[in-house]
């Protein structure tokens, strides 16, 4: 059976939206974040580490949606511009050279550089342990979305909860992905396949649904984000075995 299996060509049963799944789920984080705090989408500069598929979705999206892309950090150096990068021409320029550098509308930086520069949103989308304790300290974002699986080490974590950064754990922040897999293989399994906008209004009422419950955990138990993240997937799995009882 095809459902087993996501993330497949639309032909063959995959789902539209997929591709663009996790790096829109980190922009509905964000959104939710920046209402929260009380930041404007328009004065929001953005930072991204890795320009992947999930770093280049993220940023593209966000820049659609009116946020200021300020920096994109690359294997190799990064891109910086004050005033914004315009994504749409760097992803064109991408595709025609197979690299970043060298786009003539913005300023070569070391990417190591690029993040510790001062941001709203610092999204870490391509490696892990790249925010650390050496680092942590110099880190300037008023948001950390975590687009990567455990870009920041246990030791940064603490570190940036004492300076009061809002730190969206990668649990939650990368979640796009695997839930537009599941919306595969539901469709799969009922052999009806949705428009992508069904799918991304499924996607967002998910996200947002996941970040005001861990955001509310973490007011309700004193904990930070991504403790909290983990304190309610514990919850809900022990929930979940109790209600079922003999039947599991």
């Amino acid at each position: 059976m095809t459902a087993v299996v996501t993330g497949k060509p639309i032909n063959i049963g995959g789902s539209r939206g997929r591709r663009e799944a996790t790096g829109r789920g980190v922009m509905i984080v964000c959104d939710e974040a920046c209402a929260k705090l009380g930041i404007p989408r328009e004065t929001a500069r953005v930072i991204v580490q890795g320009f992947g598929n999930v770093g280049s979705n993220a940023a593209l999206l966000m820049h659609q949606a009116g946020y200021k892309v300020i920096g994109i950090a690359e294997v190799g150096g990064g891109l910086h511009n004050k005033n914004g990068i315009d994504l749409k021409a760097l992803v064109d320029f991408r595709q025609k050279n197979g690299t970043v550098h060298g786009f003539p509308e913005a300023e070569k930086i070391e990417s190591a550089d690029l993040l510790t520069t001062e941001c709203e949103i610092l999204i870490p989308a391509a490696t892990e342990n790249v925010i650390t304790s050496r680092n942590a300290d110099r880190v300037k974002c008023r948001i950390l979305a975590e687009g990567a699986n455990g870009p920041t080490t246990s030791a940064a974590d603490d570190i940036l909860t004492d300076k009061g950064v809002f730190v969206i754990p990668d649990i939650l922040a990368n979640a796009g992905g695997v839930t537009t897999s599941y919306f595969e293989w539901v469709q799969d399994r009922q052999g009806y396949f949705w428009k992508e906008s069904v799918v991304n209004e499924q996607l967002n009422e998910i996200m947002k649904s996941s970040f005001e419950d861990v955001v509310r955990y973490a007011e309700t138990h004193h904990v930070n984000n991504r403790i909290a993240a983990y304190m309610l997937a514990i919850d809900r799995v022990a929930y979940t075995i109790r209600q079922r009882g003999i039947y599991a």
